[in-house]
């Protein structure tokens, strides 16, 4: 098989080093890749969220499968236009996709459906957003809607940091677009995990836990970095949490 894997951070490296073992893959590429990729795989200089490009040369070069790291490849349809060409792809289609892309629709799905999670309110305006913050009495986290790499959450311990919050992201526009719509919910305390699984609309099959260290300084006293390493399993996932979380 001819194996094409899009993104260019450690977790497209860790895919491209379990993929090249694979004895059906004799040919690796990956777009655009990185310097550590570049010594197991081909790099295309190919940026992620290029899709005609990546889709033109998927079928240019007769690509088996595909592997989809970036969010924003998977919230702009990679894997909906490389379906339609005939190439086979692992990810999920730009309407999944929604989930990562947009928070106020994650949401939305977790309160439609009874999946508990934090209080929130959604606002496309800023004075909106600081009116409902002005009644409100405990910490606060204001969120950008959209895609901002990891960085687009603020956690607010009083509401002037929370008004600062929402110019930094409606104002100034510190996320782009992504702050066209923002969040805001509860502060909840406590321990953040991921839990991983694949998922085909029938089975679910786990796969693992891990923790990554979010916020900057000793203590982690400081704003969101989009993650500085992560460590898997995590002790925080026990085998009752794991059955309960399935």
């Amino acid at each position: 098989m001819k194996v094409l894997v899009v993104g260019s951070g450690g977790r497209e490296h860790a895919l491209c080093w379990a993929i090249a073992k694979s004895a059906k893959c004799k040919k690796l590429y990956a777009a655009p890749g990185n310097a550590g990729i570049a010594e197991i795989a081909e790099c295309v200089e190919l940026d992620a969220d290029d899709v005609p490009g990546l889709v033109n040369f998927a079928k240019s070069e007769k690509i088996d499968f595909v592997v989809v790291g970036p969010e924003v490849a998977l919230v702009n349809g990679l894997v909906d236009r490389l379906d339609a060409a005939g190439i086979k792809a692992f990810g999920p289609s730009e309407k999944a996709a929604q989930l990562e892309g947009s928070k106020a629709f994650m949401k939305d799905i977790l309160a439609k459906y009874g999946i508990p999670t934090a209080e929130y309110q959604t606002f496309d305006e800023p004075d909106a957003a600081k009116s409902y913050i002005m009644r409100q009495e405990t910490g606060l986290v204001v969120k950008a809607d959209g895609l901002a790499a990891g960085k687009g959450v603020i956690l607010c311990h009083n509401k002037n940091e929370a008004y600062a919050a929402i110019d930094h992201m409606m104002i100034e526009r510190a996320f782009g677009d992504a702050g066209d719509e923002i969040l805001i919910e509860e502060f909840m305390v406590g321990e953040e995990v991921s839990f991983f699984a694949l998922v085909d609309g029938n089975t679910v099959t786990p796969l693992a836990s891990a923790q990554d260290h979010k916020a900057v300084h000793d203590g982690g006293t400081g704003p969101n970095t989009g993650g500085m390493g992560a460590y898997s399993p995590t002790p925080v996932v026990t085998k009752a949490l794991e059955k309960q979380i399935m």
